[in-house]
């Protein structure tokens, strides 16, 4: 091997070899062990690579190794040498973000949600716009029932600002590996990738953890940024402070107390140390009638739909569910990602009544039913689906009859 077949990655590590060296030490292609473990430990490596310590030409004896490719290195001229450095700087910037690189793509823009020709701004939306737009650092709680739009709101402010998004899904048993990176396994090498939270910080960019509050107590690992300071990297001995324009923004279906009546299983009551590093929290409920008649009508005009009757039949139905479900009358509510649902079902099969009805049937079916009678009430002219005939009853014998 030369250094003209070596790989970017390969042949920054023998770099990291030679400049680990005295100067009259720096053309011996002899590397032992104890050299490969420092030029690891500079690159944030934690074995040496397998493609010289598993290739048995290269093994001179126990623990010492020859690196031809160190000469050839050294022999560079100086236009190579300086070219080769900037390629390298590029490199490690790159592979800084390496753990996004599905979503990033290396480029900026893949990281900036696409503005939605479908979304209406409402609620906080200009609140929010107006603490990620000082480009200071802030921390954001957003709290709100399933559905109503929190995720979309923070993305399509990103999305008018032009500013990068880190969205994390956060789950029972995210820790510190998945938020801040860890050692990866990258063309045979183990190397150190950072996670969400630190791409985030040194890109200045808007980090969104979405649904916080399914997290446990691993989360605490998250204290000194919600602070804004910066946050060592013990694996890489490595201190991140965050870059000019770094925010916070959390989401979640409750404030972090437990849901009490069952309906968001997982959900934890959260450490109140972790709550109260929160700027600024945000309490959301579903859009106004006007608002989300908007939302739906331009769900339908995705899909080359123009049925106002419609619009207004639906969102006076989840109105009145709504209601219901604040009173205590049902268990379940119709949220606006719903009726987002039913727009498109009914662009598929064109029937409203299946439309709705399909956006029921994760329901019970006693729910079912009460809420597909009140949409029927509302919509006069949504036709009947046939109902299944129900089974037959049994009379049971009472006291005064045979058994048989």
């Amino acid at each position: 091997m030369n250094t003209a077949t070596l790989t970017n990655t390969q042949r920054k590590f023998v770099l990291a070899i030679v400049d680990t060296r005295t100067e009259g030490n720096r053309n011996c292609t002899l590397v032992t062990r104890d050299e490969l473990l420092v030029a690891c430990a500079s690159l944030g490596m934690v074995a040496p690579p397998n493609w010289i310590v598993m290739d048995k030409n290269r093994r001179v004896s126990r623990g010492l190794y020859r690196v031809n490719e160190i000469r050839e290195i050294n022999s560079l001229d100086s236009t190579e040498e300086i070219s080769y450095n900037e390629q390298t700087m590029s490199n490690t910037t790159y592979e800084a973000k390496a753990s996004v690189l599905a979503m990033t793509n290396g480029d900026r823009d893949s990281v900036v949600p696409q503005k939605s020709t479908e979304y209406v701004p409402w609620g906080h939306f200009n609140d929010i716009e107006s603490l990620i737009s000082t480009k200071t650092f802030t921390t954001i709680y957003i709290t709100g029932l399933s559905g109503n739009g929190k995720t979309t709101m923070v993305e399509q402010v990103c999305a008018k600002l032009n500013r990068e998004c880190y969205r994390v899904n956060i789950i029972n048993t995210t820790d510190e590996d998945d938020l801040f990176g860890g050692l990866r396994l990258v063309n045979g090498d183990t190397v150190w990738q950072d996670g969400a939270v630190i791409t985030a910080m040194r890109r200045g960019g808007v980090l969104l953890l979405d649904e916080v509050d399914l997290g446990s107590d691993k989360l605490l690992c998250l204290q000194p940024v919600l602070e804004g300071k910066g946050v060592y990297i013990k694996k890489k001995n490595e201190w991140v402070v965050p870059a000019q324009g770094f925010a916070i923004v959390a989401t979640a279906n409750t404030k972090g107390k437990g849901s009490e009546d069952g309906r968001f299983v997982g959900t934890n009551v959260m450490n109140e140390a972790f709550l109260d590093r929160f700027d600024y929290t945000f309490e959301q409920d579903y859009a106004p009638k006007a608002t989300e008649k908007k939302i739906v009508n331009k769900a339908l005009a995705k899909y080359g739909i123009k049925d106002e009757d419609f619009a207004d039949h639906l969102v006076n139905w989840a109105d009145m569910a709504r209601v219901s479900y604040k009173n205590g009358g049902v268990q379940e509510v119709i949220s606006t990602r719903r009726l987002v649902n039913i727009c498109k079902a009914f662009s598929v099969f064109k029937d409203k009544t299946k439309a709705v009805s399909m956006s029921l049937a994760r329901f019970d079916p006693i729910t079912q039913e009460s809420f597909l009678s009140l949409y029927k009430k509302l919509d006069k002219t949504a036709p009947v689906v046939d109902q299944p005939t129900p089974a037959p009853t049994v009379e049971q014998p009472t006291n005064d009859d045979p058994p048989f």
